[in-house]
């Protein structure tokens, strides 16, 4: 990534993502001016490589601040800084509102709510465990219809399901804060790089003993 400054290299005019041709003061300049040039000679007509201070925040847990370019004080180069945190996105649910703070309120009167982090957590968990066990769903309609035994083995395995779904969700209620949050997402690996403990919202029972029953 580079810059162009303009000819006192106090403003900055362009931010340059992938080489291109460029004119400057009349004379085009080829796309190898970024491969073959040096820094110098890009310099002398101002164009500037883009050093990153800071790192990108996880998007899913925190609010960021938009990118900012500034030139350096040398001018041989422009700072872009990322990663400025500007606030942790809500684990609990808050009523919504509007700018001069009153209560957003659906059609048929009912509270807007804006959903925090936990609820949307524990709805996905809700959601995985529905497809974990939907597969099984032929085993209860034909007990339903034909009275014929579902797998003692499913049976135990969807029971261990239900009995995960809840102990995730009430991991989730009790996470005090959002590195306890963020903790109950991470999966951590060992150091060949293969998984060492699976994330507590991830970890549901194994289905490899009742494989041959889903369809």
């Amino acid at each position: 990534m580079w810059a162009k400054l303009n000819s006192d290299k106090d403003t900055i005019e362009e931010i340059i993502v992938h080489p291109k041709s460029m004119t400057v003061d009349g004379i085009t300049h080829p796309r190898t001016l970024f491969s073959l040039w040096t820094d110098a000679e890009r310099k002398a007509i101002g164009v500037v490589p883009v050093t990153i201070t800071g790192t990108s925040l996880d998007s899913r847990y925190y609010i960021e601040k938009d990118e900012a370019f500034a030139i350096a004080s040398d001018k041989a180069s422009v700072v872009r800084t990322i990663g400025v945190k500007v606030a942790d996105r809500k684990l609990a649910d808050e009523d919504a509102k509007d700018e001069e703070g009153n209560q957003l309120l659906h059609d048929d009167g009912s509270k807007v709510i804006n959903y925090g982090l936990k609820t949307k957590a524990k709805r996905k968990a809700t959601s995985d465990a529905n497809s974990l066990c939907q597969g099984f769903n032929w085993l209860i309609a034909r007990k339903v219809t034909a009275d014929t035994a579902v797998p003692s083995d499913v049976v135990t395995y969807m029971a261990a399901v239900r009995t995960t779904h809840g102990s995730i969700c009430t991991a989730i209620d009790n996470a005090s804060d959002m590195d306890a949050f963020i903790a109950l997402h991470t999966t951590t690996y060992k150091e060949d790089g293969t998984v060492d403990v699976v994330a507590r919202v991830n970890r549901w029972p194994d289905d490899s003993g009742v494989e041959g029953d889903r369809r």
